[in-house]
């Protein structure tokens, strides 16, 4: 398991979606993804169903990574929150901890100001379910580099010649 992967278990996922149910409910918004950098789907809440959130998640990964390039190129070393503004469909993003992506779908319904204040409130709870979920693992690896080598040990003296 390379560093940069992270094992979420259902209890997690639960955690995580009902941080997204309260910001859609306190925002007014009608969505809301969680996305890795990668562009994979982590969860969703809100109406979804018309959405391809596949290709939208790998979007706006894509989404993000040209824009560190962007802001690298002005002498930032990241832009953590973008918004897009349509005509009727508004998109807020915002980096969550060092390895995934919120965004929330919202119209004219609500205002940028309401979906930036429960965006970032929720993204500070995600920040604290991503570090527990982060050290969880820590202490899973060292767990099994322990049980590896106790393995090893009663496998030498077993087949010792």
């Amino acid at each position: 398991m390379s560093d940069d992967s992270l094992i979420i278990y259902e209890e997690e996922i639960k955690q995580i979606e009902t941080i997204l149910s309260k910001l859609l409910k306190g925002a007014e918004a009608k969505c809301a993804l969680l996305v890795d950098k990668d562009g994979h789907m982590i969860t969703r809440q809100g109406f979804t169903q018309s959405l391809d959130t596949t290709a939208l998640g790998a979007l706006l990964a894509g989404s993000f990574a040209s824009t560190k390039e962007i802001a690298r190129l002005v002498g930032e070393p990241e832009f953590s929150v973008l918004f897009h503004q349509g005509k009727k469909d508004h998109i807020h993003m915002s980096i969550v901890g060092e390895r995934s992506i919120l965004v929330v779908i919202f119209d004219d319904r609500t205002t940028i100001g309401m979906v930036r204040l429960y965006a970032k409130e929720a993204s500070s709870e995600l920040t604290k379910v991503f570090q527990e979920i982060q050290n969880n693992s820590q202490r899973g690896a060292s767990i099994s580099e322990d049980f590896t080598e106790g393995a090893q040990d009663k496998l030498d003296d077993i087949f010792q010649d």
